[in-house]
């Protein structure tokens, strides 16, 4: 593969319109970044790796060569399971329980990953909850906290304890939600906490571009994971997806596709940038 130019000024150039590729100096890249194996030799934390999207994410990631690290709050059945299928793809894999809204466990995911390891290259902050309320008055101060802890400041923590190892050419991926652009009349605090993980990827991605440490993030849509069925009422796990321009709910492997592709160089060009598998719903994001 070519290596990228390093040149930041291209040579004052002039062409007849349209121009002649081979008259350019220098010559643009144009051949495949990398076809396969484009995660080979990296080490990947996925929090909320047992099931849903984050287990999509940590098997398409084994099949391309990371080893994984899966953080998960309780599910060990389902983590284990994740576990024996990344093994099954020939790479490594740790478990690590705990609630991450809670700082000091967020560092020990970190830690153990180094410590198991020698090394961080990809951070996908993944893991959230969320609850069903019909008014504001319904969500207490307790709900309120426990999801900005969950889904906010567990992306904060995180990532902060993390930067000590991301070195040139590591990345961040934050799952966001498409909530945080159209809003959710019934996952009020759900949506606040996914609005502001958008906020901070934009922010964090700015500091660090100077760095070489890219921050992307993907807003999923309707998907069908675990914590749907366990959180929503049955209508709205009938109906679920439904209202989409698709009219369907989504796959959490039609997901991990676009954490794969911002985790590899197939995105290199990219940071504070926002993918939206969301069933065709238009965002403006």
């Amino acid at each position: 593969m070519q290596k990228k130019s390093k040149t930041k000024i291209r040579p004052l150039q002039k062409q007849k319109k349209p121009g002649l590729e081979a008259k350019l100096s220098p010559l643009p890249e144009s051949e495949p970044i990398q076809q396969n194996g484009k995660l080979t030799g990296k080490t990947a934390i996925i929090t909320g790796g047992d099931s849903g999207i984050g287990k999509a994410t940590a098997l398409l990631f084994a099949a391309e060569g990371a080893d994984i690290v899966i953080s998960y709050l309780s599910e060990t059945s389902d983590a284990k399971e994740t576990k024996k299928e990344i093994e099954k793809l020939g790479r490594k894999c740790i478990l690590i329980k705990g609630d991450l809204g809670r700082e000091n466990n967020c560092k020990k995911v970190i830690t153990e990953t180094v410590k198991t390891f020698g090394k961080l290259d990809i951070l996908v902050n993944n893991a959230g909850i969320h609850w069903e309320s019909e008014k504001i008055e319904d969500i207490s101060t307790e709900q309120l906290m426990k999801t900005f802890h969950s889904n906010f400041f567990s992306v904060f923590w995180l990532t902060k304890y993390a930067m000590k190892y991301l070195k040139k050419g590591s990345c961040i991926i934050n799952t966001t939600s498409v909530t945080a652009y159209r809003g959710s009349d019934h996952l009020m605090d759900y949506a606040a906490t996914k609005g502001a993980i958008l906020s901070f990827t934009r922010s964090l991605a700015a500091n660090l571009a100077q760095k070489g440490i890219r921050l992307n993030a993907v807003a999923p849509g309707p998907i069908w994971t675990p914590l749907i069925a366990s959180t929503l009422s049955n209508k709205a796990v009938s109906e679920f997806g439904s209202d989409t321009p698709m009219k369907r709910a989504g796959e959490p492997n039609e997901v991990a596709t676009c954490f794969l592709f911002l985790a590899s160089e197939d995105s290199s060009y990219m940071t504070g940038q926002v993918l939206h598998p969301n069933g065709g719903e238009i965002v403006n994001g």
